[in-house]
């Protein structure tokens, strides 16, 4: 398991809406080992696809979708902090950046305050969250503060800020060495808003008429989704992908005898989500293992749970 591919990811910065280092890294990875790989790809980045990027090898049958964005803050006016997405950081937290001064290494402050007006009436019990930094000057406004780097991993776990979704791009390249036929999407956006997976599956069908897709991304942990049980299948969350794609999928692993969960959720949401919105028809499934921790500094991951991911999407992409 190359996890010193996955350490070096978990560590650059790419929040929703500047994702321009994550895809010169994906770029130059496919630049650097094109030649080792099964199949060498066309990778589609730069003009017209924004911070994207897109690498089909062959005669792609099925895509794999993989968000570069993660959840941050951006620093307001009077050392307010404002959410990217949803993170879930607690008091404490180790976070960093640069601005105009430097690099920076700050911590986030988070404190309750009574709601007032209208517009706090959801709340909890009368509070919300105030979150600030504590620092020895004053930060940009503008400047984005993400989790500081601090990547472990132990017999049985892989713990770092980020997981979310760097296993996911991780994974996709981890397919990339061997795939013949097949395409990998690096989408942005995932985090705040989404959508940015509708272009890319708009040129994947326009194109290379692809019309299936495979979610690489990770769930959470719950009291029915556990680690080291396996890989977790989506049966639907907010979006309800097709049931006779999810089950064919259902049966593939089976019949290679991958370890996998079900998993059933009323709520959250994927590029997949994206995908069912779009005027496209789509056959999508999202597939990832659960981890603990979700949208803080220390995601945690099964090692066995992982192995069983990477495995699954290498018969998924042989096969549909």
């Amino acid at each position: 398991m190359d996890l010193g591919l996955l350490e070096t990811i978990a560590a650059i910065p790419s929040t929703a809406g500047d994702e321009g280092k994550m895809r010169d890294f994906i770029v130059n990875y496919f630049a650097n080992n094109a030649k080792s790989f099964q199949s060498t790809p066309q990778v589609f980045s730069g003009p017209g696809f924004q911070d994207m990027v897109i690498a089909v090898f062959g005669e792609p049958r099925t895509a794999v979708f993989a968000h570069t964005d993660t959840v941050a803050y951006t620093v307001g006016y009077n050392k307010a902090l404002i959410k990217i997405g949803n993170p879930k950081a607690k008091d404490g937290a180790k976070l960093v950046g640069v601005d105009s001064k430097g690099e920076i290494k700050c911590t986030l402050v988070s404190k309750k305050a009574e709601a007032k007006g209208k517009k706090k009436k959801k709340a909890k019990k009368g509070e919300e969250e105030i979150l600030t930094y504590a620092y020895s000057r004053a930060i940009a406004p503008g400047t984005v503060l993400t989790y500081a780097p601090n990547f472990k991993a132990t017999k049985e776990f892989v713990k770092t800020p980020y997981l979310d979704n760097r296993l996911g791009v991780w994974n996709a390249l981890q397919q990339a060495k061997w795939l013949k036929n097949g395409a990998l999407v690096f989408s942005t956006y995932e985090e705040h808003g989404g959508g940015a997976a509708q272009f890319a599956g708009r040129f994947l069908q326009e194109n290379f008429s692809v019309q299936q897709a495979l979610i690489s991304d990770v769930t959470l942990l719950s009291d029915s989704i556990k680690h080291k049980q396996g890989v977790a299948i989506s049966m639907r969350d907010r979006g309800i992908p097709r049931r006779s794609f999810v089950n064919h999928i259902i049966a593939i692993a089976k019949e290679n005898e991958i370890n996998f969960q079900l998993e059933v959720e009323k709520a959250g949401g994927s590029d997949g989500n994206a995908l069912q919105d779009s005027s496209y028809a789509w056959d999508w499934c999202f597939i990832g293992p659960p981890e603990d921790n979700y949208h803080q500094p220390g995601e945690k991951v099964s090692k066995t749970d992982i192995k069983e991911m990477v495995a699954l999407y290498r018969v998924l992409l042989e096969e549909l």
